[in-house]
């Protein structure tokens, strides 16, 4: 596990290309959850903006549920609903996309509907 959490390093853009290659090929992405809901935090370029991190692989996430995240546990959200429901929900909503942040807490802060853009153009060069 420890090597799989490794390799979402410091290249930000490599791990967002990691996010959408994983979630075209699994057909899901993986949030935390608890009793009380989704793990949100605020964005480290602006305090009045949540950001909902978001990882590829269940292994990602659960290296995170540690601290204050320790009552979280890694939970899939489908590809399709995250496209068609959650993107469009988080944009109407003003949270931005935490994808695949490494073990720092760190990693691109994205808007849902860019994410939901460049998902949909991959999947047009993959076919």
């Amino acid at each position: 596990m420890a090597d799989q959490v490794d390799q979402l390093g410091d290249d930000f853009e490599e791990n967002y290309d990691i996010f959408i290659e994983d979630a075209l090929a699994t057909g899901c992405v993986w949030g935390l959850e608890n009793e009380e809901g989704w793990a949100l935090c605020a964005s480290n370029d602006n305090d009045d903006v949540d950001v909902m991190p978001l990882w590829s692989q269940p292994e990602y996430a659960q290296a995170h549920c540690v601290e204050e995240w320790s009552s979280y546990e890694p939970v899939p959200i489908s590809l399709e609903e995250l496209l068609d429901d959650w993107l469009p929900g988080m944009h109407e909503d003003v949270i931005l996309v935490g994808v695949n942040w490494n073990k720092d807490m760190e990693g691109p802060e994205v808007e849902p509907l860019d994410l939901l853009e460049d998902v949909d153009k991959y999947a047009a060069q993959a076919d």
